[in-house]
Parts: structure tokens; sequence; C-alpha cells
């Protein structure tokens, strides 16, 4: 069963400067600075947070850090494919040696989260306490299909929850985006206290692969 550990976030008034996972802020980098720019704007993407790559959920990985970044097209007034593992409007940055996929820039700080709702232009930062459980092994669409949602949620979780490691809960068709890669980490994005756009009551999925060098995030909404 995979190991899982669901998120609470709680508000700091004072930067985090460990390598520790954590939402919001800026950056703690492992090695030199690799920030992402958005390919439709050739701007620096947003930062959303890091996540330790601790050995008991992702074994085998040879990282330590991922970094999640995606386009503020809120900010922008567009409409990019953040939605897009490939579409140069998200990135993990996996540290140390990790592959990056986009174009980046050595920036130690950039745009980051700002707080959720009529506060939303105040940048704000989010250390994290964790409830360890285990989620039960993935089962495919068809299969899931026979399952009532008391059943789907006592295996595999409920919607609104976001968490690190475990099985993915997708909204939409099943989406990894390739074989042996593991759920990094799922983001429920109207449970979340920063302004995160992810469509209609949207989920962000991060993925990392069996050997852990290499990060993919995309989302799915109703």
């Amino acid at each position: 069963m995979p190991a899982k550990k669901l998120i609470q976030f709680h508000a700091v008034e004072q930067p985090i400067t460990e390598a520790v996972t954590k939402f919001g802020g800026q950056p703690v980098w492992i090695d030199e600075p690799e920030w992402p720019l958005s390919e439709s704007l050739d701007e620096p993407m947003m930062f959303l947070g890091q996540i330790a790559i601790e050995p008991e959920l992702f074994p085998g990985a040879q990282g330590k850090m991922a970094y999640l970044f995606i386009t503020n097209s809120e900010e922008h007034g567009s409409n990019p494919p953040t939605w897009d593992p490939d579409g140069g409007e998200n990135a993990i940055v996996i540290q140390p040696g990790g592959e990056v996929w986009v174009e980046t820039e050595p920036l130690s700080e950039g745009p980051t989260l700002n707080l959720r709702g009529a506060s939303s232009s105040r940048p704000r930062e989010y250390r994290v306490t964790f409830i360890e459980g285990y989620d039960a092994e993935f089962l495919p669409e068809h299969e899931r299909c026979d399952l009532s949602q008391a059943e789907k949620e006592t295996k595999f979780g409920k919607l609104e929850e976001s968490k690190i490691g475990g099985t993915p809960i997708f909204i939409q068709s099943d989406e990894f985006p390739g074989d042996d890669w593991q759920l990094l980490f799922q983001l429920y994005s109207d449970n979340v206290p920063f302004d995160l756009h992810l469509g209609d009551a949207g989920i962000g999925y991060g993925f990392i692969s069996a050997d852990g060098d290499e990060g993919k995030f995309l989302w799915q909404c109703f």
C-alpha cells in the first residue's frame, strides 16, 4: 500500500530558509537556482512550493527536493496550457541532478503564492505538518467505476484532501506521465489557503519518475 502524508498548512510570518517541505515564499535551492520560464510569456513562473523527497515515500529516488512552478495566468490575463505536463507552462525542478525540460534562469527569487481572497495581492508562506496514512494500490478507471463513493474514499481518500505520496484520485481520465511514475503530490485548489487557479475545483497532480530524476505536473478539473 502506498504511504501518504496528508498536508496541513500553517501560515508563517518569517521566511522559511531551510530545505524542508513548504509552500509559498522563495525556494531554498540545494544546487544553483534553476527558475523556470513560461514558454508563452518568457517570464518567470510562479513558485508554488518545495517538497522534500523522502526515502520512505519515494524509495530509489536520487533527488532530495522538488520545486514546483506554474505560470500565473490570472495575473497576465492569458490562458496558457498550465494543465499540460509538456506545455511549457508548469515545471517540477528536482535537485540535485534532476532533468529540467523547460528554459530556466539562475534566479534565486521570483513570483510566489498570494493569500486567497480579497487580500490576494499579499504574498504568503506556509509551513506544513502531516497526518500519515496509506492508500490502496491504484485501480484503472474501468475498475474504479465498480466502487461506491464511500469505498473510493476509504481506499484512496477524499477529493478535497491534499497529500504527498499515496495514490492519485483523477477527476477525469487516468493521466500518468509514463510507466512507473509515482504520485509526488496532489493539491485540491478549493481547499488550500492560497490562490491556485486550476479551473473549476481543480486538482493538481505532481509525479516523479522511478529514478527520482524527473518530475511532471498536470491538473484536471470538473
